[in-house]
């Protein structure tokens, strides 16, 4: 008897999801995502007007891997504040080789710890993950 019933139970759990799969209530019609908007036809210009370049003159589109990367990244010089500008000016103007003479040997600087390099080596994120660490 219990044997019966523990196959009664089976085919009725397979009927049931075969129903689920199948042309049965559940069968929903969705709309394709590709049709949803219409491919506007490809239009020809009327009026060209391109004109053959000139022997020897610079292509429009030249200029260095450095530039165009820059001008890739951020859309060009934009015009600055006038929070930036008032604190490049009372920034002042910087010293020649200002960056050479930071990284020298001869700078002085400060230690800071370890804690302070590991703050800044911390991965980004709200903390949520972050556990104590036991100095040991």
């Amino acid at each position: 008897m219990r044997k019966t019933a523990q196959i009664a139970v089976v085919i009725a759990t397979g009927t049931m999801l075969a129903g689920c799969g199948g042309s049965g209530i559940f069968n929903r019609d969705r709309p394709d995502e590709f049709a949803v908007q219409r491919q506007a036809p490809l239009v020809v210009p009327p009026d060209f007007e391109l004109t053959p370049p000139s022997p020897g003159a610079p292509r429009p589109a030249e200029g260095t891997a450095a530039d165009q990367a820059l001008e890739a990244l951020f859309g060009g010089p934009a015009p600055r504040s006038r929070v930036e500008t008032s604190a490049l000016d009372r920034a002042g103007p910087a010293a020649p080789g200002i960056r050479s003479s930071v990284g020298s040997e001869q700078t002085n600087t400060v230690a800071k710890g370890t804690l302070t390099r590991d703050i800044i080596a911390a991965p980004e994120g709200d903390g949520g993950s972050a556990r104590a660490a036991v100095p040991g």
